[in-house]
This record gives structure tokens, sequence and C-alpha cells, in this order.
């Protein structure tokens, strides 16, 4: 058994993104909205990696983007910028039904070696089996930004449970209270909450437990938002034959608006046979940087919890690690940690929550693979 302050230094120095040995390849960016500004770019930036090229549906607003982190190449279309020789990575942030057709065209650029898709990767399980072909088809290494998995609280968790300091898992949850800002395309679309938020979660839960053998969903429309969908409010559970459930809540509506009070956050629990752990995602008070926490106590350690502290945040730091964790694949010839191919799973997760509410039955998970 390892000492406190031991096991409080594995747990934070899990937290750490992975260093790529070569960490200057020419990134060219696709998208100027939130999530590259004020995420992906920062990161970067803070990573001392290389953005040299963007482009975005609006010139305006990809040369202020470029001004904003200084990128010296501004180009009229991604069309334009896919073509161009010496972009090594393409990191895409567009709305995810356009996305499939960007990696169409960014394939055929010989000197392209990989692309960050955004997440969802697609809005189907055929986009997301079309895009991980085309990687394979063109020798690309394709990988998704699932970025919660590059949470510390979550990578600390995943290090926690790695090391079975938690024993058996009997249950886990995520409960969410907040509404995200960022994401205006989704009124083009009629699935909401589980594509747009939850898969965060639907795909934290695969990379801390692995695939489950069955789902379960219920959900209701979030009065916020006016426009027709499925799901605002959902409520999702995760079956594994070998005993634990996990299950989350998400609720987007979260505050009835002026004049009460907000309560917003993002908290999770796991529960094992030899401790437990809690913790909560800082990401609701964004733009303040309030890190993520966890704390457990187990069988080990009696009578205390245990708390390791970092002072990065999932929003923006977090999208550093999944550029790295490209270049990585990249400089080794290996398959990206949160690769296409992986991802496609993550796909089928969120399919049959929506195949579950649609059909108000639980959904065995080989169903959406056959």
């Amino acid at each position: 058994m390892e000492s406190v302050e031991t096991i409080k230094k594995i747990l934070e120095e899990a937290t750490l993104p992975p260093k790529p040995v070569k960490n200057d390849y020419r990134i060219g960016c696709v998208g100027s909205g939130f999530i590259m500004r004020d995420c992906h770019l920062v990161s970067y930036r803070n990573a001392g990696f290389n953005p040299v090229a963007i482009a975005s549906r609006t010139k305006a607003h990809a040369e202020e983007v470029a001004q904003m982190h200084s990128i010296p190449i501004v180009f009229d279309t991604w069309q334009e910028l896919v073509k161009d020789p010496h972009i090594e990575i393409l990191d895409i942030a567009y709305p995810p039904d356009q996305q499939p057709e960007i990696v169409r065209e960014a394939v055929k650029n010989p000197n392209i070696k990989g692309i960050l898709c955004q997440k969802p990767i697609a809005m189907d399980l055929a986009g997301a089996r079309e895009i991980a072909e085309l990687g394979e088809k063109y020798g690309k290494k394709i990988a998704v930004n699932s970025n919660m998995r590059y949470d510390q609280s979550m990578r600390a968790l995943k290090k926690l449970l790695d090391m079975k300091e938690l024993g058996d898992i009997v249950i886990a949850t995520i409960e969410m209270r907040a509404i995200p800002h960022w994401q205006t395309f989704l009124v083009e679309y009629d699935k909401l909450e589980i594509f747009g938020m939850g898969i965060h979660h639907v795909d934290s839960f695969r990379y801390l437990f692995g695939d489950p053998d069955a789902v379960t969903c219920v959900c209701r429309t979030d009065p916020r938002s006016k426009f027709p969908h499925v799901d605002g409010i959902t409520q999702y559970t995760f079956h594994y034959d070998n005993g634990p459930l996990a299950t989350s809540l998400d609720d987007v509506w979260a505050w009835p608006e002026d004049p009460c009070e907000k309560d917003i956050y993002i908290k999770w629990r796991v529960e094992g046979t030899e401790g437990m752990a809690e913790g909560t995602i800082g990401w609701p008070y964004y733009p303040d940087p309030v890190p993520s926490t966890l704390r457990f106590t187990s069988k080990n350690y009696p009578n205390q919890w245990i708390e390791p502290k970092w002072d990065k945040v999932w929003f923006p730091d977090a999208f550093e690690g999944t550029m790295a964790q490209l270049m990585i694949a990249i400089n080794n010839d290996a398959e990206p940690e949160i690769s296409a191919k992986d991802n496609i799973k993550t796909i089928a997760c969120v399919e049959a929550c929506y195949k579950s509410i649609a059909e108000k039955r639980t959904v065995e998970f080989k169903e959406m693979l056959s």
C-alpha cells in the first residue's frame, strides 16, 4: 500500500496530458467558433503546438481568431485549407453533420498525417463508420475530441480504478445541472442533449468501465429550447453483466431563469466493494477557471478522505490532451487513444439511448453493432 502522500502524487500526475516527442506538426484549423477560439487554440498555444492556418464559414471571423492567436494564414474556405500541402494535422471544429464531408476531402491530401475530429464524430453510426474507414483506406490517423476523457478528475479516477483501489465497482453516477451555451448549431437537429452534451458522459463511462452490455434511457424535452427536439433532460443507465450500473442524469434545463437563483453543477460518484470516490467537474463555472475535484476513501486508508489537488481545468486545458494523443499516434505509427474506430462504439451507445427512448425498452448493446 502506498503512503497517503504518494498516492496523492500518483493521482495528481495522472491528470497531466501526455507529451509527444514531436509537437510542432503544422496544424490547420477548420472552424473559428467558441470551442476553437477559447479552447483548442488557447490550449495549443499553452502547450507549444503549431497552428499555422485557419478557415471558417465566415472569413472575417476566421481573421479575427487568427489575429487573436497569431495564426499566419487565413483561407477563404475549408476546401482550400485541406488542400494546402503544408498542413500535417487537420483540426476540425464544425457542426457534426458537416464533418464527414470535410474528412472525405482531407484524407486526399497526402501530406496530412492526422485528423482530429470534433465530437460527435458524426450524427449516426453510418457516418462514424465511414470516417473510420476513410482513415484506414488512406492511412491517416483519425482521432476524436472526446475531451472529457482528459478532464483532470476523470484522469485521476481512471488511475484509481486501474489501481483497483475501490475494489469491484458497484455503481457509478453522474449528475449534471448545467446549460451548454456554445452549441447554437443544435437547433438544426432534433437530437439535442445526448448528442450535444450527454455524449461526454456516455464516452466517459466507456473510458472508465468499458462497453455496456445494455442501455436504458428515458427523457423529456427542455422547456428552454423552443425548437422541436426529442431529448432535453435525459436519464440513461449502462448495464454491465459483471455487475456495475453506470447512470447519468443530464439536466440542461437546470435553471428557470431570473428571478430564480442559479444552482448549476456537474458531480460524479463511484462506489466499489473496497472504497468510493466522488468529485465535481469545474466546467459549469466557465469562464472562471475552477478545477475539477476528486476525493476518495478506501479500506486501505481507513477513516479518512484523500483529496489530490491540481490547478488545471477541463476548459481549455483538456484540449491539449486530445491533440497530444493524436501526435503521439503519428509519432509511433499507432492507433490514437481516442481513435475514430473506437469512437464508433461511443456513437453506438448514443444510438442505443435513442433507440431505448423510441421503443421504450432496454436495448442490448450488441443490437447496435450487428
